[in-house]
């Protein structure tokens, strides 16, 4: 059977390789131990052995090409195991060409070496479609699904669910039948295309809201046919195998029938069950990882590197919130979702216009500043997985219902923990709505490297003066700011949160002062 033979770590650092000399050619017969090319890392000259007996069955790169340490070199047919179906065709051009291919996981974002196996969406034996997902893994920073490169037959599961998974390393084998067609494929960008699926598949007018299969697995067929007809297969329960979804049942569902032979008893079934069993005095010990690994990483190195300074306030909410109830029906029916925040990230980009160190990045010594033009306001989401910020791109440049829109597709994918990379890169400065589950004053910890974070308290309605010193009822929000006192002083953040509390408290003075 053919093996690719993957080229391991051959150096620290070393991340890829010159072919300098093959040592043998595609037919050849080998022996354990056998060298088979020389290669030229930026340290030494490496002979490469073989690890196994057996014919050399290709040779996957040529004399004088760049290697990736990771990624399959050459294969082989293993002496005692069956000849590959490669072979096998090359004596009988009637049958069908298939040869067994290793799935290697790629990249899934900027600095991930490994990642927890969440879920297996198929089983050994399953076949696959190009595109179709395979399986959701937990990296420290997201909930990510990998899609596969081919379509074809998943033949063995290198991992098991809750094992750690190695960027550059096999993740699946499958048997690939006919001529692979995209030896270019970017795994990359597919894998980021399979984050947003949940998204883009869809459509902003769907209006079903139940959902009965979080999973959605479907075909990219059975996914066309679904934006054709504008339904969300998230709300699609599927007859076949884990809950896969196919044409029929599509069909099925909108014409609000079940499909046959599915247990509809487990379609409202909670995700979670409680034990009224009792019991004391024991423990529980479990390992902190993914992104509760990251989150604790990033906060120890952000405080014990960074001077914080604290700043409170209360902002007078009375005036936006009867603009924002103005508004509200009026954009629901063009399918915005105008909540607060919206108006809150408007403000905070205004205001940084007139103040830039707001935006801006200091390197580790403190010896550089970097001022940023875009405002990449980040909103902290207590997902499923943990706390994720996605950021909004160029919030300087948006209105407020495109910051609306933003807002709800990101806080949306950052519950299920299935946020886009380049959506948790790049924040200049966070927003974190603690308010939103209780308490009124924090502390927060600035999401480094950026220099200033602000904490919104709970909206209560609270006495106050008027001006004819009458006692009325006001909403009321204590907001707190926390900065990197190496760049920014109190009479600094104290001018720039004035001028952001201006906006918020008189929305016609935030209305002209947009571009």
């Amino acid at each position: 059977m053919a093996k690719d033979f993957i080229l391991p770590d051959i150096g620290e650092g070393i991340v890829e390789c010159e072919v300098v000399e093959w040592l043998v050619q595609e037919g050849d017969t080998v022996k354990e131990d056998q060298p088979i090319c020389d290669v030229m890392t930026d340290k030494a000259l490496v002979q490469i052995p073989a690890v196994h007996d057996g014919v050399i069955t290709k040779l996957h790169c040529k004399k004088g090409d760049i290697a990736k340490v990771h990624a399959p070199l050459f294969a082989m047919d293993v002496a005692g195991e069956a000849p590959s179906e490669e072979t096998q065709t090359a004596s009988s051009p009637t049958s069908t060409r298939e040869h067994l291919e290793d799935f290697i996981l790629p990249d899934i974002g900027e600095g991930i070496v490994e990642c927890e196996i969440v879920e297996w969406l198929v089983a050994e034996g399953d076949e696959i479609e190009e595109d179709q997902a395979v399986c959701d893994v937990m990296t420290d920073k997201a909930l990510v699904q990998i899609p596969a490169k081919y379509t074809g037959t998943v033949q063995k599961l290198y991992y098991q669910k809750g094992e750690i998974a190695k960027v550059h390393s096999p993740l699946f084998q499958m048997t690939v039948a006919g001529q692979v067609a995209k030896e270019d494929v970017d795994v990359n960008q597919a894998v980021v295309k399979a984050q947003s699926n949940a998204t883009s598949d869809a459509p902003a007018k769907q209006t079903q809201t139940a959902i009965v299969n979080k999973k959605a697995v479907a075909s990219p067929a059975v996914r066309r046919k679904a934006r054709e007809l504008d339904v969300d297969l998230t709300c699609v329960p599927g007859s076949g195998k884990n809950g896969r979804i196919y044409k029929q049942d599509i069909e099925a569902f909108i014409k609000n029938e079940v499909p046959s032979g599915m247990d509809t008893s487990e379609l409202n079934k909670p995700q979670t069950t409680q034990s009224n069993a009792t019991s004391s005095g024991g423990t529980r010990t479990e390992a902190i990882k993914g992104i509760k690994a990251a989150m604790a990483k990033q906060m120890v190195a952000s405080v014990s590197t960074i001077p914080h300074f604290t700043y409170s306030d209360e902002i007078d909410l009375t005036d936006l919130i009867a603009l924002r109830t103005d508004l509200k029906e009026q954009y629901k029916a063009q399918g915005v979702k105008l909540t607060m925040m919206p108006f809150f990230i408007k403000a905070l980009s205004l205001a940084m216009s007139q103040f830039p160190v707001l935006n801006s990045k200091v390197n580790d010594d403190c010896s550089e500043i970097t001022y940023y033009d875009d405002h990449n306001i980040g909103v902290a989401v207590d997902s499923k997985v943990g706390l994720l910020v996605p950021n909004i791109k160029a919030c300087q440049t948006k209105s407020i219902v495109e910051v609306a829109n933003s807002l709800t597709q990101l806080t949306d994918s950052a519950r299920e923990g299935r946020v886009a990379p380049d959506d948790l890169k790049g924040g200049t400065i966070s927003i974190s709505n603690i308010g939103a589950i209780g308490g009124t004053i924090a502390t927060p910890i600035i999401n480094k490297p950026e220099v200033a974070i602000v904490a919104l308290g709970k909206l209560q309605h609270l006495p106050r003066f008027d001006e004819q010193g009458q006692v009325v009822s006001r909403a009321i929000m204590q907001v707190s700011w926390s900065g990197d006192h190496r760049v920014i002083d109190g009479g600094t953040i104290a001018r720039f949160n004035n001028l952001w509390k201006e906006y918020l408290e008189q929305p016609a003075k935030m209305m002209m002062a947009m571009r």
